[in-house]
């Protein structure tokens, strides 16, 4: 039997400031090797782009074992995401990690998986991800040597290729990809994107949302998600959903919207009463244009910063005089103005980055991430001209036209064909439009 919980105080709390404390809770359990009491200890710990974790850490003083997890306590993400990381050993091995209970883990160099389910969920870094894979691979070897030797030896040739992997100098791929859509590496070159790093995100299949525990639709048709017919315009219609930030359940409002010059949308909007967070999505009322969409504004003038915009979940966001990009799906689509959408960026960079709080934060990281929400501001102040370029290779994009029906002189919008790869993120190189109701 489990004892009551008891409650301490940590110093050092998980990506917190030095002031903030954390409330760790304690709990007698069994230790899964010598059955002797050990103690677990749960932190409940709120970490930007993941919201809610729960760090576990077990020890026993009886055999010395210990362990540690980390469930996420975050609704799934609306998409999946994959990243495909070029590691570099001499140095990229401390790169920390967050990897789900959904996560597959691949390093193609060498053919090597870590299939999802098969290891807990954690907080390491890379060289941990690969250290805990060694000791997984070694530790029934001892007994495999005597009875299955041929085996043993393959398995002591895989590891000696994992354990070269993070000496040699010639880099190699490491690859997460998580349907729920929690995983994530640090950038060291935050808040500018990581050359070494490609993110896209990805429509879950049946399969996925199955094995995520996704079901489907009730009879009724009210699952609580963005399942619903859409509203005829003017009319809002409210479904049920949780709050994005604390997951209290909360009514989200939706409506369709016509912007003039462009198209119609559908605007939802979420007010928690629990605890306050307020948010607004658009999503597209007519589908996936023939062609990408880039938008570039010269901002000459403080009143640029009241144009009202429509930035879709797929389009990127780029300021080239600070170095700055914004990949699709990192904000979630928005009506707003160029002021609001740079506010958003500096929350997302600067506010809400998980790897720039604490005590382990590399200086130099923290400078930057200091000096680019400085930058910003003074761009949103208007204190110099810059450069503001949205590219949605949707087309859903849209930037409002002071001079509307004229041309605007600071303003040029291009379209262009997708590539193969903008194709297959957007999910339209599998899609079917003739004969779709043929199976095959």
């Amino acid at each position: 039997m489990a004892s009551e919980p008891k409650k301490t105080k940590t110093n050092k709390p998980l990506f917190q400031s030095d002031h903030d404390e954390l409330e760790t809770t304690e709990i007698q359990s069994l230790c899964m090797y010598c059955h002797q009491q050990g103690t677990t200890r749960l932190l409940l710990t709120k970490i930007p782009f993941f919201k809610d974790l729960v760090v576990s850490s077990f020890s026993c003083d009886h055999c010395g074992h210990s362990d540690t997890d980390l469930q996420s306590a975050d609704p799934i993400q609306e998409f999946g995401v994959k990243m495909s990381f070029n590691v570099d050993p001499q140095r990229d091995l401390n790169r920390r990690v967050v990897k789900t209970e959904s996560t597959t883990i691949k390093i193609p160099e060498i053919d090597f998986e870590i299939p999802p389910e098969s290891q807990k969920g954690i907080l390491t870094t890379i060289e941990g991800v690969m250290d805990r894979a060694v000791r997984g691979l070694e530790q029934e070897q001892p007994v495999r040597r005597i009875m299955d030797p041929a085996t043993a030896e393959k398995i002591d040739a895989f590891v000696k290729k994992l354990k070269e992997l993070q000496t040699r100098e010639k880099p190699f791929k490491m690859i997460l990809e998580d349907p729920a859509g929690n995983c994530h590496i640090e950038n060291y070159n935050a808040p500018n994107p990581d050359p070494q790093m490609i993110i896209s995100h990805f429509e879950r299949t049946k399969q996925q949302n199955e094995a995520l525990g996704i079901s489907a639709a009730p009879a009724d048709g009210n699952n609580g998600s963005e399942e619903t017919d859409n509203p005829a315009p003017g009319e809002v219609m409210q479904f049920k959903t949780n709050c994005p930030n604390c997951n209290a359940p909360v009514d989200t409002n939706m409506k369709m919207v016509d912007i003039p010059h462009f198209k119609e949308i559908i605007l939802m909007a979420t007010s928690c009463d629990t605890c306050g967070e307020r948010t607004n999505e658009v999503k597209s009322g007519t589908g996936f244009e023939e062609k990408g969409k880039k938008i570039t504004l010269n901002v000459t003038d403080a009143s640029d910063m009241n144009r009202d915009l429509l930035k879709s979940e797929t389009c990127s966001v780029r300021i080239p005089e600070i170095d700055m990009e914004i990949g699709g799906h990192a904000i979630a689509g928005k009506f707003t103005t160029l002021e609001g959408l740079l506010d958003d960026i500096r929350d997302l960079v600067v506010k809400k980055n998980p790897f720039t709080a604490g005590d382990s934060v590399d200086a130099d990281m923290r400078k930057n991430i200091t000096t680019f929400g400085e930058k910003l501001e003074s761009l949103k102040n208007g204190k110099s001209n810059f450069t503001f370029i949205m590219d949605d290779p949707a087309g859903n994009s849209y930037l409002q036209n002071v001079y509307a029906p004229e041309d605007d002189p600071e303003m040029k919008i291009e379209l262009y064909e997708r590539t193969y790869d903008q194709n297959e993120e957007l999910g339209l190189n599998d899609m079917k439009t003739e004969n779709y109701e043929q199976e095959g």
